[in-house]
């Protein structure tokens, strides 16, 4: 099994807008060949819990291979979405794991 965790900061003011895009994508995600679990998360509120900030949300994602995660990657509605949010991101580190 490959795990993903994606770190995504939007421009200023932007995060939600990719959200949306993002949320739009998820079926056709879901959909693909060895995708285990695609979804985005944000920072809980409160606590003394380290914080990505009010721009930044995570992608966790697990795939069944790494065939399959390249296979995602090269994918029309992925090249869609990337073109879609191009203008929006500020920084994006997609970190590729095994378990350990």
């Amino acid at each position: 099994m490959i795990h993903v965790i994606a770190i995504i900061t939007a421009k200023p003011g932007k995060r939600a807008e990719i959200l949306k895009n993002f949320k739009d994508n998820v079926p056709a995600v879901h959909a693909e060949k060895g995708c285990i679990e695609y979804g985005a998360t944000v920072d809980v509120e409160g606590g003394p819990f380290a914080k990505f900030g009010p721009d930044t949300f995570v992608v966790v994602e697990k795939w069944e291979t790494m065939e399959d995660l390249k296979a995602h990657g090269a994918s029309e509605h992925m090249k869609a979405y990337g073109a879609k949010n191009k203008d929006l991101v500020a920084n994006r580190a997609v970190h590729v794991l095994s378990p350990a």
